[in-house]
Parts: structure tokens; sequence; C-alpha cells
């Protein structure tokens, strides 16, 4: 196929800032407006990345700066793709649009993300296990793999992640001598916070590996392997039933086909006077799949609800949602922070890898933070309970201190330890 037709679908297509594609003859193709911002030059290397991407647009792309099919001469990745993603809306029909999704959806949802036990746990070694070292090297010292919380005054990821575990504990209503359940506990650290700064006991399970052993040898360096137990398990075997059950960042890694059977799992672990507060990456938009790039080459098998696929959930359980807060921007500017700590790192992380490791994360990490800032991703903070009045009648609560944490500001206590690189 010839660069014609990618030249008409550009054309069309590129209406926010200035894009150059140089051809694989040398010839330069301008886009957008004289002098417009954001701007980027693009070399096509691969002859057959005009036909892929006119094909399989939101897969071709990213293998293709992956792989070296295209060079980025001018600009960085972050404007490439502030100025395609603006600008795609103009390339589709939204009705063809909506078919199309509606198509995908029923597939999507009934093939990919059928997460059963043994199926979860490979697609969580796939992302999660590939080396605590690559981790360490770009999150925050508690290694914290979702979304920060950047309240106003906030300024360092270290700060937002924090924020974002003290929000949460206020949102948990916790006691000391409470008991928590952490479903997805990755790193340790939000049952280690909440372990040691409000007195509960947190059991903590994972899928991956090099989370659990990080996990159990933090608590013990700690001295909290008493209060805090971690277990490397799918949460649908555990057994134990929980006052409070938190879970951050692994909602997205269910499955659509198995979100009753999630909720169905929380009830069976949730004392009936017991509150759960689920973080998870969602869309303001209708259900539909996850970029096939990210499904294919980052997180497989995973899938962001929409609201309107969870709500339903929680009506036919009974369950109370009684309070639901949506994030904007919020992870936009986390991963802002991670891109920037990559970079930081990116020469000893192609020492780990290879170049096309460092070329796939960029992309990856790049591509979700415009999905934060530019279309219809969010974050949902959903709290349920059994009942109707187990949570206060206003969200005060969640906005003031508790008097543990004011206590344990009148007096020292002991504090987490940041992870040593290996």
């Amino acid at each position: 196929m010839s660069f014609a037709a990618l030249d008409r679908m550009l054309t069309r297509m590129v209406s926010h800032g200035r894009l150059t594609i140089v051809d694989t003859t040398g010839k330069e193709h301008n886009y957008g407006a004289a002098g417009a911002e954001p701007a980027a030059r693009v070399r096509i290397v691969d002859p057959a990345f005009p036909r892929k991407v006119l094909l399989k647009p939101n897969l071709a792309v990213g293998e293709a700066y992956m792989n070296g099919g295209v060079i980025l001469e001018e600009g960085s990745l972050r404007e490439l793709l502030d100025i395609l993603l603006m600008s795609r809306e103009r390339v589709y029909s939204p009705t063809l649009t909506t078919q199309a999704l509606g198509w995908l959806k029923r597939i999507y949802r009934t093939k990919d993300v059928i997460n059963r036990i043994g199926k979860a746990e490979r697609n969580v070694q796939h992302h999660y296990d590939i080396g605590n070292a690559l981790y360490r090297l770009f999150l925050d010292s508690d290694m914290q793999y979702s979304c920060g919380y950047w309240k106003d005054g906030v300024g360092t990821l270290e700060e937002a992640q924090l924020e974002k575990k003290k929000l949460i504990a206020r949102k948990l209503l916790l006691k000391p001598g409470m008991t928590v359940l952490d479903i997805g506990s990755g790193w340790g650290g939000m049952a280690l916070h909440l372990a040691r700064e409000h007195g509960v006991k947190v059991t903590g399970v994972t899928l991956s590996h090099e989370q659990y052993e990080t996990s159990v040898q933090r608590a013990k360096d700690e001295g909290l392997e008493g209060q805090v137990t971690f277990k490397l398990l799918d949460y649908r075997l555990e057994t134990g039933v929980y006052d409070r059950i938190v879970s951050v960042g692994m909602f997205e890694h269910v499955g659509a086909p198995q979100f009753g059977e999630y909720f169905d799992h929380v009830m069976r672990l949730m004392k009936d006077d017991g509150v759960a507060l689920i973080h998870t990456i969602g869309k303001n938009s209708g259900p539909a799949p996850i970029g096939p790039w990210v499904r294919k080459y980052i997180f497989p098998g995973a899938y962001v609800p929409a609201l309107s696929e969870l709500a339903p959930v929680f009506e036919k359980r009974r369950l109370w949602m009684t309070d639901l807060e949506i994030w904007r921007i919020h992870y936009a500017k986390t991963l802002a922070a991670w891109y920037d700590r990559f970079q930081a790192h990116r020469a000893e992380i192609a020492e780990m890898f290879d170049e096309r490791f460092c070329r796939m994360w960029e992309f990856y990490l790049i591509v979700c933070e415009a999905g934060f800032r530019f279309q219809n991703m969010c974050n949902f903070q959903i709290q349920l309970t059994k009942k109707l009045d187990v949570v206060p009648l206003t969200r005060d609560y969640m906005y003031a201190e508790p008097p543990a944490t004011l206590a344990k500001k009148r007096a020292p206590s002991r504090r987490p330890r940041a992870i040593a690189a290996e």
C-alpha cells in the first residue's frame, strides 16, 4: 500500500498542532497549521508502516515506535501523542465508531479477559515479575504503583502517594485491632502503612512472586511481621472474614466477565458491618476494551470499567455504594512523574533490558498519561458496605486527620524504611 492513503488520512485528521512525516523516499509531508504547537517530526523507516497504521492504527503506532519502524526526529513523544490523540476524532464517524466499539466489547469481554485462576497469575507475572530493580528506579520510595493524590500543596511523587494512603485510611474508618484484607497488595506499602499508622492487622494477597517476597521482607525489617501477613494467593482462595477490605490498582486486572465474581468474594470476605474501598482506573464513557497495544505488550487480560458496568453489579448484590469519588488528572500527573524518573535512569534500564524495552515503556507511560490528560480516563474510589448505616452521613471524616494519627504526631514513631536498590 502506497503512502498516498496515509497522506489522505493525516490530511483529514491532523487538526491540532503540526506534524511532519518524512517517508521512505526522503520526501517531507506536513499536516496541520504552519507554526502550530505542539509540533513533531517523524521519519518512516519501515516501508510497511503506512499499511499497518491504516489497518490497525491503535496497535501499529506503538509497535513502530517500539521496534524502530519510525524515528522521532523532532519534538517529544508526549507532543507526538498529543497531536495524534487530540486530532484522531476527525477520522472516524461517531456512528461507525460506536458500532465498532460495541462489537469489540462483545468479543473482548467473552474471550481475552476471562481471567480464571492460573491465567490471572500468568497475566500478573508478565508485568510485575520482571525485576524489582526496574520499579525501584521510577516509583516512589514506598513503591506505590498506582495513582497518587495531588491535593493542593503536594509537589512530589512521595507526597502524592502518602496523601493517597492517608485518604484511603480515612475512608476505611479504621480502629485499632481491626482486621483488613488488602486485595492486590503490591510491594506491601499500603498494608504496612495501615498497620503502622492505625494499629490494624492486615492480610495482603498478591499473585506476583517478586512483590510477595519484597513485602514479607519489608514487614520483617519494620518489625511488623506479627501484625501484617502477606500471601502469594488468588483473592478468590482467601478464606478469612475481615472488618475492612481495600483494593488499590488491582480491579483493572479482574476482567469484565469476572466483575460479579469479584464482588461476590468481596461480600463473602467482609463482615456484615464492614467497609470496602475499591480504587480503580475507570472510564468516563461507555464500556470498551483497553487499547490493543497496551493489552498486548503491557497488561494482558486487563479491562478498565465504566461506571455503567459497575452500578448494576452493586445493585444486584444490594451493596451500598456509600461514596464515589472521581479523580481527574491525578493519574496524568503521576504518570508524568514516573516518566521523568524513568528517563533519569534510562541508561541503567537499557543496560538491564535493551533499547526496545525502553522505547516500549516510554510509549506505555506517555500513552497512558495522554489517556488521562486528554481522553476519557479517570480513577474511581468506591466505598461499599452491606448496610446503609455503617459509615457517617456526611463526608467530613474523609478530610480530617483521625485522632490516632494526631497522637502519632505528638509522640515519635518508627518510620518506614525506603526500599534499598538491589
